[in-house]
């Protein structure tokens, strides 16, 4: 293998490093909005923020890498808005601190659609 296609490789690996990276810390600042203005969401705390956005993106990873659809509210309209929904209320499965109802997950999935769509860049990985 070339000395380029080695660099090429090693740009690649660090570029998608830097999208999870940027996606994580997205979605815990998309969280940390949603949740201070959603009643009946509560997050106990910064690391069960941390591991909340986690989960969020390795479930929207998940839902978009089987399913092909963006679990986003404004990314796929109505699907991508129930997808939202439920990975927002799935959430409190697998993290401690992390609490919230159907209906704070349904007004939740809205704010966060909301912020993330205000938060400049792209999102794709």
């Amino acid at each position: 293998m070339s000395d380029n296609s080695q660099n090429t490789n090693v740009q690649n690996g660090a570029s998608m490093a830097w999208q999870i990276i940027g996606r994580l810390i997205t979605a815990a600042v998309v969280l940390a909005v949603t949740a201070f203005f959603t009643p009946g969401f509560q997050i106990s705390n910064f690391w069960t923020l941390a591991i909340a956005a986690v989960v969020l993106t390795v479930l929207d990873y998940l839902v978009s890498k089987f399913t092909g659809i963006q679990a986003s509210p404004f990314g796929k309209g109505f699907v991508g808005f129930v997808l939202s929904v439920v990975i927002l209320y799935v959430t409190q499965y697998f993290v401690a601190g992390y609490s919230i109802s159907w209906m704070a997950a349904i007004i939740g999935a809205i704010i966060y659609g909301v912020v993330d769509y205000f938060i400049p860049g792209e999102q794709k990985m």
